[in-house]
């Protein structure tokens, strides 16, 4: 099958943004092996899976050959990285082949460490093999507990050396998303000053993500409203699965509502809404308690470059794209007690938050694993209160089961929310520390683990316990 017939690619975005497209071609692999490959997601897209395991495939897989049409480009956008603006970010080390069509619906291609394109700034545009196949793993995971993200593809090993603080094997990820659209898009575009060109984005962000906001009488304040919907909805996931994302800058923040960037991420075990696991996080400016407030800041700086096009009168774009940005507020708080009241196995509409903020303080005194947690809650509620007493020594403990157990809660409806298997800190770095080596058994297995999270499975206590007392203080790198 040649490449012609296995793969089309559009190059919508090339086409129709250019000013935020550069076009640019992956650096020469000499000895790419493909490392991972989800085939089910290949599947979903309309590629077969044998022919990416082929050799044509693996070289599209590191962009050494396209098919006839497609322009492949880095893209252009800015970003507040930890508070301070940089107008000019970009892909430094990514490029956009282009996009796919599945099922009716676009889907971009994406490169990560194809290396250098003109948003460098010094890198060396590559990647390691750890980072990609961290990726790999914690967006399938993120996949599985069924929050919007974006996903990885495949993983390809280069055959080259990379340097960071040691020399490590190179690899690059193959990602697909709804789009690489961001608010620091939205942000380049309005410091360009060409009121054209941030009109030509919205317009191209309502058609791909939020099609209804067309129709409205302010477009642009309907797609505002639409992506602060989508990100209340995603940050509520975050938080009710102890996913902390530790880089939320504004070009970490999509327009579609998918998560994207798993550079510094982790889960959270031992519940702390101080919880950091950035290497460069000093002050905690991306702590998972402060995930909800950071997502309606970066909001605030997208309402802020949409304020041209939200009314020509700026002291009115500015009290209608205020009074819009209020709303996040209620739709995350909406989100996360619908969530909580689940975990809880309570039924819709029960309302109780003093119940919430009280189960919240028994596991932050007591450091409770947060995903442990609510599993032996449902034992509870199936009468064997044992785990959950072992989890909570705390006196007040038993009064706030017995308190909750009076309510009736669903033991077999928390099964279905509250997963099982997480991809555990210290198993996440076994996995690489072993691929990084040359064994990928302990990383394939950790895959499919966490592909299925809901399902307790025999043989698994091992990946469904937190990290052992000697595995001490986790940290996680940007840059990687």
């Amino acid at each position: 099958m040649s490449i012609a017939t296995a793969v089309t690619l559009d190059n919508r975005f090339a086409r129709e943004l250019p000013e935020m497209a550069v076009p640019w071609q992956a650096e020469p692999v000499a000895e790419p092996r493909l490392l991972a490959l989800d085939e089910a997601l290949a599947t979903d897209l309309g590629l077969d899976p044998a022919w990416l395991r082929g050799p044509d495939g693996v070289r599209l897989l590191v962009g050494a050959v396209v098919p006839d049409g497609a322009t492949p480009v880095a893209q252009a956008y800015s970003g507040h990285q930890f508070g301070g603006f940089s107008p000019r970010l970009g892909d430094g080390r990514a490029l956009l082949l282009g996009e796919l069509a599945a099922g009716g619906l676009a889907r971009d291609l994406h490169l990560k460490g194809s290396g250098r394109t003109p948003f460098a700034r010094g890198g060396d545009g590559l990647a390691a093999v750890g980072p990609m196949l961290r990726e790999f793993v914690i967006s399938r995971a993120m996949h599985a507990l069924g929050i919007p993200t974006t996903r990885a593809l495949a993983v390809v090993a280069t055959g080259q050396i990379v340097r960071r603080e040691t020399l490590l094997p190179g690899a690059v990820l193959a990602r697909v998303a709804s789009s690489h659209l961001r608010v620091g898009s939205f942000q380049y575009a309005t410091t360009t000053g060409d009121k054209d060109l941030l009109r030509r984005l919205a317009d191209h962000a309502i058609a791909r993500h939020h099609p209804a906001a067309a129709d409205a009488e302010r477009p642009c304040l309907a797609l505002f409203e639409a992506v602060l919907a989508a990100q209340a909805s995603l940050i509520a996931r975050w938080m009710l699965a102890g996913f902390v994302h530790g880089v939320m800058n504004t070009d970490n923040m999509t327009i579609s509502g998918e998560t994207i960037d798993y550079g510094p991420c982790a889960f959270m075990e031992a519940y702390d809404p101080a919880t950091v696991y950035s290497s460069i996080d000093h002050g905690g400016r991306y702590a998972y308690g402060n995930q909800p407030l950071i997502a309606e800041w970066n909001l605030a700086r997208l309402a802020e470059a949409l304020l041209p096009l939200i009314d020509d009168d700026q002291d009115r774009a500015v009290e209608l794209a205020v009074a819009s940005l209020g709303g996040f507020r209620r739709m995350y708080e909406a989100a996360w007690s619908d969530g909580m009241r689940a975990k809880l196995g309570l039924p819709a509409g029960h309302d109780d938050a003093q119940l919430v903020a009280d189960l919240l303080t028994l596991l932050q005194t007591g450091r409770v694993d947060h995903t442990s947690a609510y599993r032996a809650l449902a034992t509870a509620a199936r009468g064997d209160s044992a785990p959950i007493r072992a989890l909570l020594p705390d006196p007040l403990a038993g009064a706030w089961v017995r308190r909750w157990l009076a309510l009736g809660p669903d033991a077999d409806a928390m099964d279905r929310v509250n997963p099982v298997y997480i991809p555990r800190n210290h198993l996440v770095e076994e996995a690489l520390a072993a691929a990084t080596g040359g064994d990928l058994a302990p990383f394939t297995r950790l895959v499919e683990v966490v592909s299925d999270p809901f399902t307790e499975r025999p043989g698994l206590d091992r990946y469904a316990g937190p990290a052992p007392a000697d595995f001490g203080a986790y940290q996680t790198f940007c840059g990687t």
